[in-house]
């Protein structure tokens, strides 16, 4: 079928996002990075992601999804041999995480709604959970492979990289074949004649986009990259070592993975019951910052991974809902860019941490994220979500 196809094209650049994650330990040891530093440099990615996915997901709308994606996807493998060109160099670190974010900002956005259009005959929700699978698989393999080569491979800072830019020449090949989901001649049609421009969403429902769909879309990746980013970096891992940080965003991400396909069964209680997992995650992950105690890392990681995930699948669920006739790329795009705002997470963490402890900024987070699950029932029980 052409959307699994499309879902493993997705999958591939997906993969290359979190490759450096563990390898961040390489390069704090090399280049002798503070904590900030290493935030900062997990972070810029989001700068790159956010304008290139406002800008792709509109173009996309108007030019398809084919000569959008396509030229992304080749950026991605592109963004992987520039990683394992950096060797030492912090600026050209900084430089090839910028272009990884705007690749992927390019393809997943344009990816998703194509995945979703793909998965039209599938029923309502179908394309949100197959693009929230694709996505996250490719998070939590991506850096539980980079782990293990990076900790007992042969140059740790070049061999993943490579390793992922074969993948991506294997969607590659695959997605080439995908027919185009966006009647251009129609869309043509509509420019030539001067019609009004459609808005992004159907009238009356931007508070459900402000009060809603956007907290939904900062919990997406602010779950999974406070636990295999702030975490490693703010309290000492026990055993140490680029593979445990490795397993440890293996498992977080993974987790997100396998519960992507509960949002069928869950319906519109999908949002409430990720955020009361993500509350549970931080006070876990709390817990173990103040302890040491490695059964609380041990909950924390899935807990979070898991509602990350289930967030991810029931914002794009929302947004195809949401999304007025021909702007699904463009709402898809806007979701996704206010998700990554929650990479920032782990920099502020990193801040806090500094004036107080590890501790305070994880409790702080899972206070918040327990009063959004609370706000979330009443959405859910007039069966808006």
């Amino acid at each position: 079928m052409a959307w699994k196809r499309a879902v493993f094209a997705l999958f591939t650049v997906a993969a290359g996002t979190n490759v450096p994650t563990p390898l961040l330990l390489v390069y704090q040891e090399r280049l002798d990075l503070s904590a900030e530093v290493l935030t900062a440099l997990f972070g810029c990615y989001a700068a790159g992601l956010v304008p290139a996915l406002l800008v792709s997901g509109q173009l996309s709308d108007r030019l398809g999804r084919r000569r959008v994606a396509i030229p992304g996807i080749v950026l991605s493998g592109l963004a992987s041999l520039a990683f394992a060109a950096a060797g030492d160099s912090l600026t050209l670190l900084f430089t090839a995480r910028f272009l990884q974010g705007v690749v992927s900002g390019v393809v997943f956005s344009v990816g998703s709604a194509w995945v979703g259009e793909l998965s039209q005959a599938s029923g309502e929700g179908a394309g949100g959970r197959r693009a929230a699978f694709a996505m996250t698989a490719g998070f939590s393999l991506g850096p539980l492979t980079s782990g293990l080569l990076g900790e007992f491979g042969p140059a740790p800072t070049v061999l993943p990289y490579l390793v992922h830019t074969a993948l991506v020449a294997v969607g590659l090949t695959l997605a080439l074949g995908l027919p185009e989901t966006v009647d251009l001649h129609a869309r043509a049609r509509a420019r030539t004649d001067g019609d009004p421009a459609v808005p992004l969403i159907r009238p009356g429902d931007g508070w459900l986009v402000a009060t809603v769909l956007a907290p939904v879309a900062v919990c997406v990746y602010a779950f999974p990259s406070s636990v295999i980013n702030a975490v490693p970096l703010l309290v000492d891992l026990p055993y140490g070592g680029v593979a445990v940080t490795g397993v440890l965003a293996g498992v977080t991400l993974g987790a997100g993975t396998l519960v992507a396909g509960l949002q069928r069964r869950l319906g519109r209680w999908t949002a409430v019951v990720a955020t009361a997992l993500g509350a549970a995650g931080f006070a876990a992950a709390a817990a173990f910052a103040s302890t040491g105690w490695l059964p609380w890392l041990a909950v924390a990681a899935p807990l979070l991974g898991s509602g990350g995930g289930l967030c991810l699948a029931a914002g794009l669920t929302l947004t195809a809902r949401l999304a007025a006739p021909t702007r699904l790329g463009a709402l898809t795009a806007l979701f996704l860019a206010i998700a990554y705002i929650g990479f920032a997470v782990p920099f502020v963490m990193a801040v806090v941490a500094r004036g107080t402890s590890a501790t305070v900024p994880l409790a702080a987070a899972g206070a918040i994220t327990g009063l959004l699950a609370v706000r979330l029932l009443l959405p859910a029980r007039r069966r808006l979500l």
